[in-house]
């Protein structure tokens, strides 16, 4: 075998199995494919109950009845290139390939690459198979000009229809002063994202050079919303028996007065008009699908979140989804719940699919797979971590966190785990879980910080998934300011972004723990960035989903750490580097585009 196949095979083995693997201590006992909705227990169901979501693939297949289909594709940056995924039900017949070059009437150069898949539930051969992904392929086009257009066109093999010519623009030099925008938003799933969806395609027309998405997307675990009963403080209710109009939020005017799809009706899931589909792995199908007019025209950069890590996070107020999951008990209840680890079938767990069906540049960044990296982008640094896994206390737990004093990983029982129990996904010198600096993660992000050119990219932008700070408070950001926040501040991070919290919230200029930095108020909507006294904390949660908007009861205050807080408006932000010394961020409404929130970030050199 050559050295070259030696260290193809080497990568792959680290891009695709980000360690740990799934653990299969315990069996899966639960239903074959769980589904649901109690009315139709059809893999590909009738449309009774709980009607099916539909999005038309990436590449239009040339007959009706085909066999095989190139259903998503999406880009991404790597250092000084671009990374080309597409994804199929089955097998090419070969390693894929990307036909391209800077002439789309000329794609004189090919380039090759390789095919992950994992055994998902259900497999492609049970579904209709244009709505199905199980084949997952990887091409990478290293040394390419900077700030230039190219074309690109993806054969396929084994009976897809070839994808039409697309072209992508590569990203601009680091130092390079020209101003630049970037789309930004985080927790998007279909129901209520139909403005945010339409903004984004608004921003990038308009010349926005990525999209930087921070964690939960497609809501992919949202698939039982429809077997468990309302609760009171649910904004957004399904109960899988209902052929209503989504209530009880008010309903948008897409469902009443713009058509529908072919062969849908008013409660059916896409983005005019419906809420999830039934089934965890189609979710991820048909939400990769809606966003093909994004990512096929400029690189989509993902962070994970909460909603990537299994198939379920809670259970029912009877524990319908232990019945389910544990018992293989169809709209039955338990007495307590029962969910552990092992209550996901093997597909579901551990972040598999959010591995597999993205590919971000983590391995060439000295950073892990899809779960922590950082690029440079003209006069920018960007740094994606993962904030779900891998530090002390964690949202997502390691095994180890779970078990008792004196006991080994061995000697674990499904009790003493959690469904979303995940990683960790790098090292931790000496197992020595309680310490923050022992995780390689946070290894990495020192010295990601600390390797930073200021005289190249003098700003430095870091996003993950859940907030340090915000007017909803939880445990979660002490403990995410204990493992980061210094390191943040001694390395003088400009921004720090995230979701979770389904609005838009702008903090005041924040430094160590809760404290306010009155000194980098120039104005309510100007704040002084960049000396390491404070960061300028944005919550950027209110993209759309299935859960709707987090909302504060009249008894609960906003904090005084909050200037401006929105729960009524989905959409999106936008942030722009308009040279050294000043960047903005800007909130955009989904519903019409207006102006939500503008702050100018400004540094004194």
């Amino acid at each position: 075998m050559s050295l070259r196949l030696v260290s193809l095979f080497a990568l792959l083995s680290v891009l695709v199995s980000a360690a740990p693997t799934v653990n299969t201590k315990f069996p899966y006992v639960g239903p074959a494919v769980p589904i649901g909705d109690w009315v139709d227990q059809t893999i590909n169901g009738n449309g009774q109950g709980f009607p099916r979501l539909v999005e038309a693939p990436a590449v239009q297949p040339s007959s009706e009845n085909v066999t095989n289909n190139i259903n998503v594709i999406s880009l991404a940056y790597i250092p000084g290139g671009m990374h080309i995924h597409f994804q199929t039900p089955f097998g090419i017949d070969g390693m894929p390939m990307v036909s391209w070059g800077e002439d789309a009437t000329n794609l004189c150069k090919n380039t090759t690459g390789y095919t992950t898949t994992y055994d998902r539930t259900p497999a492609c051969s049970q579904v209709a198979v244009t709505q199905c992904s199980q084949f997952f392929h990887e091409v990478s086009l290293p040394d390419l000009k900077d700030d230039t257009t190219y074309y690109y066109q993806i054969p396929g093999g084994n009976g897809t229809t070839p994808s039409q010519v697309m072209s992508f623009k590569t990203g601009l030099k680091a130092g390079c002063a020209q101003s630049f925008s970037v789309a930004v938003i985080n927790d998007m799933g279909y129901t209520n994202a139909l403005g945010t969806h339409t903004q984004l395609l608004n921003l990038i027309q308009d010349g926005a050079a990525f999209v930087w998405h921070g964690g939960d997307s497609s809501y992919a675990d949202d698939w039982y919303s429809g077997i468990l009963p309302c609760e009171d403080d649910w904004p957004v209710c399904y109960n899988g028996s209902s052929t209503e109009l989504p209530g009880p939020a008010p309903v948008p005017a897409q469902y009443l007065d713009a058509p529908l799809p072919a062969g849908e009706v008013a409660n059916q899931g896409g983005p005019q008009g419906g809420d999830m589909n039934v089934i965890y792995e189609s979710n991820w199908d048909l939400w990769q699908q809606w966003m093909n007019n994004i990512t096929t025209q400029v690189p989509y950069m993902l962070t994970p979140g909460n909603h990537e890590a299994s198939c379920a996070e809670f259970d029912g107020q009877k524990n319908e989804l232990s019945a389910y999951l544990d018992n293989d008990i169809v709209n039955g209840t338990l007495n307590s719940s029962t969910l552990s680890y092992w209550s996901c079938p093997e597909s579901q767990r551990n972040f598999t699919a959010y591995q597999y069906r993205f590919r971000m540049p983590g391995n060439e960044t000295g950073g892990v797979s899809n779960f922590w990296y950082s690029f440079d982008y003209g006069l920018a640094h960007f740094i994606s971590f993962d904030g779900e896994t891998d530090y002390y206390q964690s949202p997502e737990y390691p095994f180890i966190a779970d078990l008792k004093p004196n006991e080994t990983i061995d000697e674990i029982t499904k009790e003493q785990t959690y469904p979303t129990d995940s990683g960790p996904f790098g090292n931790i010198d000496n197992m020595d879980w309680r310490n923050n600096t022992a995780y390689e993660q946070y290894q990495w992000l020192k010295q990601d910080l600390e390797s930073v050119d200021r005289t190249k990219t003098p700003w430095v932008f870091v996003m993950n998934h859940r907030p340090m700070y915000s007017s909803e408070v939880s445990s979660y950001q002490l403990h995410m300011r204990n493992a980061f926040e210094q390191l943040f501040l001694d390395n003088c991070v400009d921004a720090f972004i995230a979701g979770h919290v389904h609005w838009y919230e702008r903090m005041w200029p924040m430094g160590r723990n809760g404290s306010i930095n009155w000194d980098q108020v120039l104005g309510n909507d100007t704040y002084h960035v960049g000396d390491g006294s404070s960061i300028v904390h944005l919550t950027n949660g209110q993209a759309g989903n299935v859960e709707s908007h987090s909302i504060l009861s009249a008894d609960e205050p906003v904090l005084p750490l909050t200037n401006v807080l929105n729960f009524v408006d989905f959409g999106l932000s936008k942030l722009t580097v308009i040279n050294e010394t000043a960047a903005s961020f800007e909130f955009i409404r989904g519903a019409d585009g207006s102006q939500g929130d503008y702050l100018m970030m400004t540094k004194a050199w």
